[in-house]
């Protein structure tokens, strides 16, 4: 039980609903064994003839006084017991998902997310199945077996009662026995769970690929495979969960039996009444339900503990970027970031991804950072972001370390456009003013549309600004999504904006648009590309290859290199465009003879 330390903070600030609950379900339990001593009393009196209207009223009104107990004791453990589990789930679901807030990139390269859903779903609800169900069964079986043998031993004595009570340790012998097979099978079920749930995960991501493809009878045959193994782990728990219910029942049947062998014979003898046999017949009934509980509580627990292990390895998770205890104060009135002599390596095992790098941003200037794809662009940017440690070397923001520095101020003063744009399913105004509460100034949010130039594509559709984005923004182009993100970016007004390749899904007129509309903010500016046409304006330009700056300076004086990569590039890149103008006024030319030869 170990597994559950977690909860304890949880536990101790409910404890005193925990011990309401507990004592209305003992108060129920003791109602309950009260029963069986007026029905001994009445079949007494019956034995003896001496039932009359005045003891039958009596015994008519301690039953419905006894049921009436038990239905408000009854809504007072459910109330207490059950409440107190489901915040329970809420309180634990919220600390595993602000644990996946607080972890780093790293921890997501090597963790699938139908794992992750599969912690804040399933395990959650199997460890509020444990403290709620759980510790209901688990309280009811002690306590009712405890106070059954103590009122069977008042009825009819310690030698009867023991005969009545055959039951008890060949149930403890068999429980002992499936206690660790169930534990680990429930774990087997949980981590199928997960698989199943990533699978489903990643084929609704890519439903669009599978579709174009036209493997859905593979992925199909995929999710069989996993679906089945589900079943398959299921059903091997439930052959053990299958033979409580049979064997519990045998054994109190067997028990029963040897009572009423015994209870008549010593009918017979005159040494037990009738009432006593009555009672204990109807305590061994009583019995039953927490024989087969325990069943039960060893089922809810074991999915419980399994779960609980699962979650604990993920609470247990360090991030590997650790915020400073006392964080340096920063002014960001003006911003200026230093990369100094920094390397990076994602592991002691893998090649350097950066080597020696160094630059100086300063204070409403811009740096664009070209390359070819895998040479390090876009680590530059995740190291400024500290979603990465350097290895060694510095960066700095207004000369102070940024490992040094608070993740709200790094934050504060950066705003990041990714060339994979990632829309949230909202509304277009609440994905731009996503950095904001949820009352957002909707003036401000057509201003930073308008810079984005998305303003007219949003005027176009039917509810502008209201209207809905799908999941992952599935419902807009790629140059809509990246021009959301930058109208998000704008929003957020930050002294420097850093764009990751975030203009490669738009037309080169909007982007020149939006490029011209970059020059009139006050905003230090990071943009990556593999467009020289995107970067030529950029106050420094740097070439990396393979992961070291082998170029520096602005347009002008890195076309003078001929022989370097940033010039080759230009001309490559200005062939390609003069051939795409000589295609299309080809296709042109030819649109129009055709136009004109229908006419005649």
């Amino acid at each position: 039980m170990k597994q559950y330390r977690t909860i304890l903070p949880f536990i101790k600030q409910h404890k005193s609903r925990y011990f309401l609950g507990i004592l209305a379900l003992i108060f129920v339990d003791i109602t309950h064994l009260l029963v069986p001593q007026v029905l001994r009393a009445f079949a007494d009196w019956m034995q003896k003839g001496e039932l009359n209207v005045e003891r039958i009223t009596f015994s008519a009104l301690a039953v419905i006084i006894l049921g009436l107990c038990v239905a408000i004791g009854r809504y007072g453990w459910r109330m207490n017991l059950f409440g107190t589990a489901r915040k329970l789930e809420y309180w634990l679901r919220a600390k595993l998902f602000n644990k996946y807030l607080s972890l780093d990139d790293s921890f997501y390269n090597y963790h699938r997310t139908g794992d992750l859903m599969a912690h804040v779903t399933n395990d959650v609800l199997m460890v509020r199945n444990s403290m709620g169900g759980g510790i209901i069964m688990i309280i009811d079986s002690i306590f009712m077996t405890i106070f059954t043998v103590i009122m069977m031993i008042y009825t009819v004595g310690f030698k009867t009662a023991l005969i009545a009570l055959t039951a008890l340790p060949f149930l403890t012998i068999f429980v002992f026995f499936v206690l660790k097979p169930m534990q680990l099978r429930s774990r087997r079920v949980q981590d199928s769970f997960s698989e199943m749930t990533n699978e489903v995960q990643e084929n609704i991501s890519g439903i669009h690929n599978i579709k174009a493809f036209g493997i859905e009878d593979n992925r199909s045959r995929s999710f069989s495979r996993v679906n089945q193994d589900y079943q398959r782990k299921n059903i091997d728990m439930m052959r053990l969960n299958v033979l409580f219910d049979p064997i519990v029942s045998l054994i109190s049947g067997i028990a029963l039996v040897v009572f009423i062998v015994y209870g008549v014979y010593r009918l017979l003898d005159g040494s037990m009444t009738l009432g006593d046999f009555v009672a204990i017949i109807d305590y061994l009934r009583l019995m039953v339900w927490p024989l087969i509980a325990i069943a039960l509580v060893v089922n809810s627990f074991q999915r419980g503990i399994a779960s609980m292990t699962r979650i604990n390895e993920i609470l247990a998770v360090k991030s590997r970027i650790v915020e400073s205890t006392a964080p340096a104060e920063v002014d960001l009135s003006s911003v200026k970031i230093e990369f100094r002599d920094v390397s990076f390596r994602y592991n002691n095992k893998s090649p350097w991804v950066l080597k020696n790098i160094s630059f100086v941003l300063e204070n409403q200037k811009s740096i664009a950072i070209l390359g070819r794809t895998g040479s390090g662009k876009s680590t530059v940017l995740q190291l400024l972001l500290r979603r990465y440690d350097v290895n060694s070397g510095q960066i700095l923001l207004n000369d102070i370390d940024i490992r040094d520095l608070a993740l709200t101020d790094l934050y504060r003063a950066i705003a990041l456009v990714e060339q994979e744009s990632f829309l949230f399913s909202r509304s277009i105004a609440r994905n731009i003013a996503f950095s904001s509460s949820d009352d957002y100034d909707s003036v401000k949010v057509r201003r930073s549309a308008e810079f984005s130039q998305i303003s007219q594509d949003i005027a176009a559709m039917p509810d502008g600004y209201d209207t809905w984005v799908g999941e992952r923004g599935v419902t807009l182009s790629g140059g809509q999504k990246q021009r959301i993100s930058l109208a998000r970016a704008h929003y957020k007004d930050t002294k420097v904006l850093v764009m990751d390749d975030s203009l490669s899904a738009v037309d080169t007129n909007t982007e020149k648009s939006i490029l011209k509309q970059l020059k009139k903010y006050q905003q230090s500016l990071i943009l990556v590309s593999q467009r020289v046409s995107t970067v030529q304006a950029a106050d420094q330009i740097l070439v990396i290859e393979d992961g070291e700056i082998t170029q520096r300076g602005d347009h002008v004086t890195l076309l003078q290199d001929t022989e370097g990569f940033y010039a080759r590039l230009y001309q490559r890149q200005l062939l390609e465009s003069e051939l795409t103008k000589e295609i299309n006024s080809i296709k042109q030319d030819n649109y129009l003879k055709e136009d004109n030869s229908s006419v005649y």
